[in-house]
This record gives C-alpha cells, structure tokens and sequence, in this order.
C-alpha cells in the first residue's frame, strides 16, 4: 500500500511538469500551442554584444511589425532589428540573388519551399507563425452591390496582386478559379506588385474592388469589407518563417524566429487581425 502511494505521489508530479512545459492558448475553436519564452533562453545568453539583423517580411506584415520590434527590444535590447517589406516573390528573388537578408517572413508556404529547395533556408530554423483570411473590399463609400465574391464581376475595375510573385494574387486565382469566373475578373483586373498597393488603390477609389488580407483590410476606414473568401476555395494562407543559411548572425536571427511563437508575439498579431495557427 506504502509503494502504491509513493507511485501515485510521483504520477502527480510527472503531471505537473509535463503541464508546466506546454501553454496552450484558446480562441473560441481555436487550440494553438506557443512556445513559452525560457525556451528561447540560452540562445539570449550566447548574445552578449550588440548585434543587427535584417528581416525580410511581407508586405502585409508592416503594421504589426512596430509593435513586434518594440516588444521584442524590451527583452532583448542586444539585438536591432532592420525591416525590408514587399511581396514574398520579390523578397524570395532577393535572397536568391544574395541579399544581406537575415530572416524571410513569407505570407505563404510556396516561396519559403522554393528557398529551402535551392538550399538556401535553415531547414531546422523554419517555424508557421501565423494564418490570414483572403477579404473582398470595397471603397467605403462605394454603392456597388456586393455581398460575396462572385459579385465581384459586377465592378468595373479589380484591383489583384500581382500572382506571379505576390501570394494574395496566386489566393486570389485560386478562389476566382473555384468559382469559376477567374477569365471574367482578368478582363477587369490591374495587378499589384504586392498587398499594400492593392489596398491603396482600392482605399483611394482607383478600383472599385479588390482582394486583401484580413489584417489589411480591418485596419482601414477607408475600406469595407464585403465577404470573405470560403474557406474551400483556395489554399490556407499561413505565414512561414525561418532563418536564411547565409546569415552571420545565426544565433539572434533564431531568437527572433522563436520569439515570434511566443505568446507575446502572438498576442500582437491577434491584435492585427492575424489568427494563430490550428
């Protein structure tokens, strides 16, 4: 009886641990595992001079970004941060031509597969920091009648990024596809060479309808969001990170990875309109 007690006793404490070194956060539906901070740790104590990394994000990831840096400096003030935003076609060509790109922030899987395939991403380093939702905005003073995204035809100008190179045009495509009305929306459509110019044509009346990312769109009074994409209709929009294999600055350019799936990060994002990752 004395050594069943005993066993019991030391179950309830593996318990304890076990619960200790897993957080989970949950949003409605939503059960996402983040990474708790003392995990990132030892990799902080090997930084003992100041160093600077240069982050490639997409475009869509400017805004949030402030506040990211801001916090992340709080913690790690030995490590300065320098952003270089645009399509992740265009940041994924810069890195492959040799770029002083410390870490690529991808809004989609494709152009982070292709770095990783021409050997030039730490494979180890790769971690999915976030997911984003495809919206159908108008101007916000526009009088089109529009309440999903096959009404889209009905506008006279549509505003895309640009799909060979910008992931929320190849989402767009993919949508227009399923839907079957992808020939008729090109016969009225103007690329983008990324997000943030399709939402400011959109956003200034240049275009009477476009597609953008969530966290685009809900920062905006200047535009009105009219349907979301079905979720079916096009390939999950999730957002890659990793460390590039050139850098020379390894070890804080993965501490900046790894804190990105902290949930202090992830708090952030939410804030933005990003959603964590199932």
């Amino acid at each position: 009886m004395k050594i069943k007690k005993i066993m019991l006793g030391l179950l309830f404490l593996s318990g304890i641990v076990l619960f200790g070194c897993q957080k989970k956060e949950v949003n409605s539906d939503i059960v996402v595992t983040v990474a708790n901070e003392t995990e990132i740790a030892d990799s902080t104590s090997k930084i003992k001079d100041p160093v600077e990394i240069l982050v490639g994000a997409a475009a869509s990831l400017k805004n949030v970004m402030t506040d990211i840096e801001k916090v992340y400096k709080e913690k790690y003030p030995n490590v300065s941060i320098t952003f270089t935003f645009g399509s992740s076609g265009s940041l994924q060509q810069q890195i492959q031509e040799g770029a002083n790109i410390d870490v690529f922030l991808s809004a989609a899987q494709k152009q982070m597969e292709t770095l990783i395939n021409d050997d030039l991403i730490e494979v180890e380093s790769k971690k999915d920091i976030i997911e984003n939702k495809i919206v159908l905005i108008v101007p916000s003073d526009s009088k089109l009648n529009i309440t999903n995204f096959a009404d889209i035809v009905y506008a006279k100008t549509i505003a895309l990024g640009d799909p060979a190179s910008v992931p929320v045009g190849q989402y767009a495509e993919e949508i227009f596809n399923f839907l079957n009305i992808l020939d008729q929306v090109k016969e009225k459509a103007t690329y983008g060479k990324d997000v943030t110019e399709v939402l400011t044509w959109v956003k200034t009346g240049n275009a009477d309808a476009g597609l953008v990312y969530m966290s685009d769109a809900i920062t905006e009074n200047t535009v009105k969001i009219k349907a979301e994409a079905p979720e079916d209709s096009y390939s999950r929009a999730i957002y890659p990170a990793a460390v590039v294999k050139a850098t020379k600055n390894s070890v804080a350019s993965q501490n900046f990875v790894d804190f990105l799936v902290t949930a202090k990060a992830q708090d952030i994002f939410k804030k933005y309109g990003f959603l964590p990752i199932e």
